[in-house]
């Protein structure tokens, strides 16, 4: 079968061809239909040799959707012909947190080298991708994988992100989003759809500002040095209650320290190295900063019902698996305005 590989450290990722994987007692195997790029694939593909943690060659795609070609044994629940989407951050399945649901905070997944697809283990940039649980999936039921793909992550962190701050976005509060890209569109219509908050949404692109518009931010801004002032203008001088930094370079992070009010949310959710210093005077009273990991297999099946309802829609672009290495570098680019998706 084809698929996109990280084959060596330092340079693009490639179309080859490998032997077409077969499952295994309990493993599911799905043919894909759709598979994500993300920009934390160039955030792993920009790390050192040295500091590599995952074997090489790799294929990459950790949001993926298909459909189930064939069947482990032992495998119950799950038929094939079944459309479903794949839950990312796979854990062990029996530690106090993967108990919850929470598999994305596994407490032995390094202990045991388990990885998510596309992130150390085989991903879904491929004809076929390999599933060890079926309690990784989650049926479809009417949605279209290509839209409905990025949700397993673009959609999935921001929700984790945005339900934990929900009892601080009251009437008349504010959120703001930084980076209204891949996640950022999304989180902006996670807010509309489960808050009464205003939102403000800042970038550096105008084509990514008029999509935070078209989504439903309520005020959109230039990320640049006068954007702290503004959001403190418009929200009387009192600042956000809530800040969701999808980018997370230093002067992002910065700015949503800037922004913030008395008791705030700050959540760094984008994959770089910005941090914000915490302590006594260094930001507002009581605020609270977090760095979310994509989110429990729970809060899935919850960002799915929102799909089924309308409330939430992925703005994609799409690729075959041949062009997958032109979108990573168009994503790279900053010229993928929403999500990339690669169709086999």
């Amino acid at each position: 079968m084809k698929a996109v590989q990280y084959r060596e450290v330092g340079q693009p990722p490639e179309v080859v061809t490998v032997p077409d994987p077969e499952p295994g007692p309990g493993q599911v195997l799905l043919k894909v239909a759709a598979a994500g790029v993300c920009h934390s694939d160039i955030a792993v593909m920009s790390w050192p040799a040295d500091t590599f943690p995952f074997q090489l060659p790799m294929t990459l795609g950790h949001e993926g959707a298909g459909t189930v070609a064939a069947l482990g044994d032992g495998v119950t629940g799950i038929a094939e012909g079944d459309l479903v989407a794949v839950y990312g951050p796979q854990g062990c399945g029996r530690c106090a947190l993967c108990m919850q649901g929470k598999e994305n905070y596994c407490l032995r997944a390094a202990e045991l080298d388990i990885n998510p697809p596309g992130l150390g283990a085989p991903g879904a940039m491929a004809e076929y991708l390999l599933v060890d649980d079926a309690r990784f999936l989650l049926p479809l039921d009417g949605l279209d994988p290509v839209k409905t793909v990025p949700l397993t992550d673009a959609g999935l962190t921001p929700y984790h992100a945005v339900k934990r701050s929900l009892p601080k976005l009251v009437p008349g509060s504010t959120a703001v989003v930084i980076g209204a890209g891949g996640l950022g569109h999304v989180a902006i219509q996670l807010l509309r759809a489960l808050t009464p908050a205003r939102v403000i949404a800042l970038d550096v692109a105008e084509q990514k500002l008029e999509l935070a518009k078209q989504v439903g931010a309520h005020e959109t801004l230039v990320s640049d040095d006068k954007a702290a002032d503004r959001v403190k203008e418009l929200t009387g001088g009192r600042g956000a209650q809530a800040v969701f930094d999808f980018v997370g370079v230093q002067p992002t992070v910065t700015l949503a320290g800037a922004v913030t009010g008395v008791e705030a949310d700050v959540a760094i959710v984008g994959v770089a190295d910005g941090a914000l210093p915490v302590g006594f005077g260094r930001l507002p009273y009581d605020v609270s900063v977090f760095s979310p990991y994509w989110g429990s297999r729970g809060e899935l099946h919850e960002v799915l019902e929102l799909a089924r309802a309308g409330a939430v829609d992925v703005h994609v672009e799409t690729y075959s698996l041949d062009e997958a290495p032109a979108a990573y570098e168009r994503l790279h680019e900053g010229k993928v305005n929403g999500r990339a998706v690669i169709v086999p």
